[in-house]
């Protein structure tokens, strides 16, 4: 359970995740030590689902584990988390721009608009006045 109340501190970069490159696998869903991801799915009828996953930007810490496992500075292998690449690390002052274009289907993002695209506003804000 993700802690309620006000961040201390703002990420300089959120996790971002491209909609159309995600399966829906949550080979990230998985690896997140903060609970912050979440699958979406939509019943598009006969045909089957769509399946993607979605940062809570409000619960993301920034800490890059859903895009690659730390290792050691000596090692020169990176063990990505993500088969399918879809996933990124974006400034926080630029979130609200890339979830408006990657963040899901445009109607999908018109529906949410507040809790994705407003949230993000709020956050770039907290951050340039950091």
């Amino acid at each position: 359970m993700a802690k309620k109340g006000p961040r201390k501190k703002v990420p300089k970069e959120l996790a971002v995740i491209n909609a159309d490159n995600c399966t829906g696998c949550e080979s990230c869903l998985e690896v997140c030590p903060v609970d912050c991801i979440e699958l979406i799915e939509r019943d598009m009828g006969i045909k089957g689902n769509q399946a993607w996953c979605e940062i809570d930007l409000e619960r993301c810490v920034g800490c890059e584990v859903c895009v690659h496992i730390p290792q050691k500075k000596s090692n020169p292998y990176e063990l990505t988390v993500c088969p399918w690449d879809a996933i990124e690390m974006v400034p926080t002052e630029q979130v609200a721009q890339v979830v408006a274009q990657i963040g899901g289907p445009p109607d999908y993002i018109e529906a949410n608009w507040d809790r994705l695209i407003t949230s993000a506003q709020k956050l770039a804000e907290l951050r340039a006045g950091a």
